[in-house]
């Protein structure tokens, strides 16, 4: 292998230039054979054949390595510039063997600059020319551009010599080519400033903007780009604005960072001028941004509306170079006309996910729910009822005397009563939460998520009760056949007993014992999510096990705290038998509990309702989150996100250092490469001069 050329006249330089080339050519002998099966797979999926032998044509090559779904403004054909890399043979083909050495320089960390360096060293001898990177620049940006001026101070300093030539090194281009865009704003500016006075117009501030930044930035920003003229009396745009937005549209990924996490600390999910400046300075050693540049950010966001506070979807124009703007008219109003039925399709929908969740975790947790009822029902008091020691002590004799089927004694009322009790709690709590969060900001207040909580408990009454006067009868049965040998009645024989209005016996304990725990479990399961586990944080979905840690934690509290209502609400619904205290109501059951059996009875079965309790709703949630993952509702209205490539799921490490290449390019000209494409005769990378002279023809 011939070494590569000397650059500058130093041959450590070269040297080294030699050794990364060798190291790459053994990154590509020592391929894993899995990923040449993929990249053979690629290139199968997408060559065409040509005289016999599979190539890819410049089309069926960007098919082949555009990332899908790109969160950026670069269009699919622009990926067509990478073409003239990957087809080293210059016959306007790609073979595999092509295709296999680009893939592998995508490999390389510096895949990106060692990409756009090959595009400008035409005649590939390890350096570029003066001539080259000028010929190179001029032919592939439009005869409308901004003049640049190649001879100006700013690239000599990057330039060395050989052989009496200008030439660019490797690392001298890379430096160079991240510079380039500060110096040609520099020249632009002074360019369009004819009187020299420090000031340009608007339009002619937007026409350097789209040269050398408006890959990067969204339709409605730059529509309103001659709109930074406001932010100073004179109606014109002096150079330190122009650089100021230079610097934030460069620094765009540190500024999104800020505002994520700014508006997720926030207590109202919006933040100030003030509030970016502090977070900008307490997340990093110096301070990125100056006043101006947050002026700036925040007079495109608030759309020139001073002084305003701002949620994150009001950044979205500015963030997302693909942003646009919400449909307003005749969408809007259909939209509009059907909201209400849509509400009621949406909420059929959660009751019907609901209560599938619900059957789902009650099945699971049902045999601790027996051991809890048959724990809560033990009377300390009379003599010769003291059956069970402790949970454990029950759970041993319920298996012993009544088998295994014994823990699951009255699943079928309660499966049956299950699914409405669950679907409508999380059906009403769903709907009010809908309604009280800030669309713009995803935010809820506290006092709503209560209400919605405790909305939802109370309304799953006219379900619950009923549902465990039965369950609560069925499953006391077995201990009181052991006890006085009585005949197992079933869930029928129990309600034509009690009757429409002995269905709701205790209900008062129910109300008390639902509300207060939904009015705890809901916020706590929401705000565990979103603060420990931090859901929805620069996109994070929650796994499997985080989503059932959050439902079963916020379990906990609320089933503990709960306890002494549903301890009476189990002693009112129970039929008493002989020897036993009888209750007339709510009151009645504390005092009467209190004072014959003491505080503790107030919460007995505690623990076991927190086992049981708690993996019941986890189960529940887990059930209810991942149906609406899995089946979701065809029809949501969807709050808008900001989705950008720093939230984006990621791609393929190759085809994002293929995006990073482009945007290299592109930051030389908005357009760069388009005018070449247009004409319809392919640039001739052998022959510069040949490529100036078809700019000079267009």
């Amino acid at each position: 292998m011939a070494p590569l050329p000397n650059v500058d006249g130093d041959s450590e330089r070269g040297s080294s230039l030699t050794r990364s080339a060798l190291k790459t050519v053994r990154t590509a002998l020592d391929v894993p054979e899995r990923e040449l099966a993929r990249w053979r797979r690629i290139f199968d999926a997408n060559a065409k054949v040509i005289d016999g032998e599979k190539y890819l044509d410049p089309e069926s090559f960007v098919n082949a390595i555009a990332p899908s779904g790109d969160l950026t403004k670069i269009g699919r054909a622009q990926f067509a510039l990478l073409f003239r890399v990957a087809d080293a043979s210059r016959r306007g083909l790609v073979s595999w063997d092509d295709f296999t050495v680009f893939e592998t320089l995508l490999k390389r960390p510096d895949a990106d600059y060692w990409m756009a360096f090959q595009y400008f060293d035409v005649d590939h001898d390890g350096y570029i020319t003066f001539n080259e990177f000028k010929n190179v620049f001029t032919a592939n940006v439009g005869p409308d551009a901004i003049p640049f001026d190649f001879d100006c101070d700013w690239v000599k300093l990057y330039l060395g010599k050989k052989n009496g030539t200008h030439v660019l090194g490797y690392n001298e281009f890379t430096q160079l080519m991240k510079g380039l865009q500060g110096e040609r704003l520099r020249q632009a500016f002074k360019y369009l400033d004819a009187d020299q006075d420090g000031f340009i117009r608007p339009d002619q501030f937007k026409h350097i903007i789209l040269e050398i930044a408006g890959h990067k930035l969204s339709q409605a920003v730059i529509e309103r780009l001659p709109t930074l003229c406001t932010l100073t009396p004179g109606q014109r745009i002096s150079y330190s604005e122009v650089v100021a937005f230079h610097n934030v549209v460069r620094e765009m990924d540190m500024v999104e960072r800020i505002i994520r996490e700014a508006t997720a600390k926030s207590k109202d999910g919006r933040i100030d001028q003030s509030d970016f400046l502090n977070h900008a300075s307490s997340s990093s050693r110096y301070s990125l941004f100056t006043p101006m540049e947050a002026s700036i950010i925040f007079h495109f966001a608030s759309r020139g509306v001073a002084n305003s506070r701002l949620a994150l979807i009001d950044f979205a124009q500015f963030l997302d170079p693909r942003w646009r703007a919400p449909h307003e008219d005749a969408e809007f109003q259909v939209n509009t006309s059907k909201s209400l039925l849509s509400s009621v399709l949406a909420s059929s929908y959660n009751f019907v996910l609901g209560g599938f969740a619900g059957a789902f975790g009650a099945t699971i947790v049902y045999p601790i729910d027996m051991v809890k009822t048959r724990m809560q029902n033990q009377r300390s008091t009379v003599v010769g009822q003291l059956l069970y020691k402790n949970s454990l002590d029950c759970a041993r004799k319920i298996f012993r005397n009544e088998g295994f089927l014994g823990f699951y004694r009255g699943l079928g009322p309660q499966l049956v009563g299950v699914a409405p009790e669950k679907a409508i709690k999380l059906t009403v709590n769903d709907l009010i939460r809908g309604r009280a969060t800030d669309p713009e900001t995803g935010r809820i207040k506290l006092y709503w998520e209560l209400v919605a909580g405790g909305t939802a408990g109370g309304c799953q009454v006219v379900f619950t009760n009923p549902l465990e006067i039965v369950k609560i009868r069925l499953q006391i049965q077995g201990e009181a056949a052991k006890a006085e040998g009585a005949v197992p009645k079933g869930a029928i024989h129990i309600i034509r007993q009690l009757g429409v209005f002995g269905l709701y016996k205790g209900a008062s304990a129910c109300l008390l014992r639902d509300i207060p725990f939904s009015a705890i479990y809901f916020p706590a399961y929401w705000h565990l999510k979103k603060d420990l586990f931090q859901e929805g944080y620069n996109g994070k979905q929650l796994s499997f096990f985080e989503t059932l840690a959050a439902a079963g934690i916020a379990g906990m509290p609320a089933a503990y705290f709960t306890t002494p209502a549903d301890v009476v609400k189990t002693r009112l619904q129970v039929e008493a038998r002989q020897g036993q205290t009888n209750y007339k109501g709510l009151r009645d059951a504390f005092i009467k509990i209190y004072k014959e059996e003491g505080f503790r009875a107030l919460f007995k079965g505690g623990p076991a309702r927190i086992v049981r309790s708690s993996p019941q709703f986890g189960f529940t949630l887990l059930g209810y989150e991942t149906l609406k993952t899995y089946l979701p509702y065809p029809w949501e209205d969807k709050p808008r996100k900001v989705e950008t490539a720093l939230t984006s799921r990621p791609d393929d490490l190759s085809k994002i250092r293929a995006r990073n290449a482009l945007r290299i390019l592109l930051d030389v000209h908005g357009d760069f490469g388009r005018k070449v494409a247009a004409s319809g005769v392919p640039l001739s990378l052998s022959s510069p001069r040949l490529s100036a002279q078809l700019g000079r023809e267009k």
